[in-house]
């Protein structure tokens, strides 16, 4: 995924409420729209680099997003959006060896009172499949690591995937790992333990788990290496 237009780089200062960051760039004191409702634990500190993207949208208030920021090791994706933006590309690319042959993908698909963020149709031997995309940012222990706090969204999720797949269908959790400086993953017990037993139950269950890693640079995002994980 190339980003729409270069990205400028500059001084993470300090991130709030939530959605916003005071950045340095190019000598200027901004504040910035940060796409990410998790804690963003492990991804920032104070005088870190970062990079922004620019819009020339006039409605907006704040014209900068932040996207990434480099730890001194590895960019951070920090943007969540981007991540059914990268598997939406993949899917459609054929690149994830486990979901290929499909011919119709359809993003945000409906059940019932929720949405799956994408599901699969067409397989000449396999039965449709939903899959469930979560943004991982987290390191913890040397680990990739998701939920960065408790997710009671990311829970519900992991019931209607018990749900889909017991009802004869594929159902898979795909987590996209925006980061380069972990090696495997695991769901985060220590800050979300009822996320790791659903997860280890709806493994056992059937549905499929899936972890790919990013290469990122200020040019774009690629599809990187897939991760092993573990569950408790």
């Amino acid at each position: 995924m190339k980003w729409d237009k270069p990205l400028k780089t500059a001084v993470l200062k300090k991130r709030y409420k939530r959605f916003l960051a005071d950045i340095e760039l190019e000598g200027e004191f901004l504040t910035v729209h940060v796409p990410n409702t998790g804690s963003m634990q492990s991804c920032w500190e104070p005088e870190w680099k970062c990079a922004v993207s620019v819009s020339e949208n006039p409605a907006r208030k704040m014209p900068h997003t932040l996207e990434l920021i480099h730890n001194g090791e590895t960019w951070i994706g920090v943007n969540t959006g981007n991540a059914n933006k990268l598997v939406k590309e993949w899917l459609n690319g054929n690149l994830i060896p486990e979901l290929q042959g499909y011919t119709m993908i359809q993003p945000e698909k409906k059940i019932g009172d929720s949405r799956v963020d994408f599901y699969l149709e067409g397989h000449p031997t396999l039965p449709p499949c939903y899959v469930e995309v979560k943004n991982v940012t987290l390191k913890l222990e040397g680990v990739a690591q998701f939920p960065d706090s408790v997710s009671e969204r990311g829970q519900k999720h992991l019931r209607e995937l018990m749900k889909l797949k017991e009802a004869g269908l594929r159902a898979a959790m795909l987590y996209v790992v925006q980061r380069e400086d972990v090696q495997s993953f695991r769901p985060a017990v220590s800050l979300d333990p009822v996320y790791g037993e659903l997860l280890k139950k709806a493994h056992a269950a059937g549905v499929e788990i899936f972890v790919y890693q990013c290469r990122m640079d200020l040019e774009e995002l690629n599809l990187g290496k897939s991760l092993p994980f573990s569950l408790p």
